[in-house]
């Protein structure tokens, strides 16, 4: 028997002891976890506050990570955490502050298109997921033995094959705080200018 043909035996039998109908506490933690944040998920989206929303996405985000630390994936869990709690997150707020955002409800939170995103968003998670179920069907992840998430692959694989989408989204948040920017001196600049034409006009 080939070495290839043993571990595909080992991995079989490995998948027969680990059924579906007797799960261990991790993923039982695993799933609760992420319904949890799918509903933070969900909440973010149809809340028509915008600061609530950047919370609910912060508890989405966390979640995510938590998702990571079962998975054994350490280091991607504190990347998480780091980047997108620690980093977008805080961009995001500045980003509501700087275009003077409105505390409370806002009704143009909503474009009125909510069933067709809806479809949309049940079309691409039922795609995301048949493409992950087939991809891994057979593949389990041994949470006693070594960390699959090590600095070392993960920075091979980011830096080789994901160089490209890492750095466009770097370009697409500086673009982000750069409209903001823009959007607010533009009104400073719009509710300056209202006075002036008030008093020349009582003038004449």
């Amino acid at each position: 028997m080939t070495p290839a043909s043993t571990a595909l035996a080992t991995a079989a039998a490995g998948a027969a002891e680990r059924g579906f109908l007797s799960p261990t506490g991790v993923e039982i933690a695993f799933v609760l976890v992420g319904l949890a944040t799918l509903g933070a998920a969900v909440v973010t989206v149809t809340t028509r506050q915008l600061v609530h929303a950047a919370l609910w996405l912060v508890v989405a985000l966390g979640g995510i990570a938590v998702e990571y630390l079962l998975l054994t994936a350490e280091f991607i869990a504190w990347v998480q955490v780091l980047i997108y709690l620690g980093s977008v997150i805080v961009l995001l707020l500045f980003g509501l502050m700087l275009t003077k955002a409105p505390i409370g409800r806002s009704p143009d939170a909503d474009s009125g298109n909510r069933w067709v995103a809806l479809g949309v968003a049940a079309v691409a998670a039922s795609a995301l997921v048949w493409v992950v179920v087939d991809a891994f069907r057979t593949t389990w992840i041994d949470l006693d033995g070594p960390v699959q998430g090590s600095t070392q692959v993960t920075g091979e694989i980011l830096f080789r094959h994901w160089v490209l989408p890492f750095e466009a989204l770097s370009v697409l948040l500086l673009a982000a705080l750069i409209g903001a920017i823009v959007l607010s001196r533009k009104d400073t600049a719009d509710t300056a200018a209202a006075p002036a034409d008030a008093t020349d006009q009582g003038e004449r």
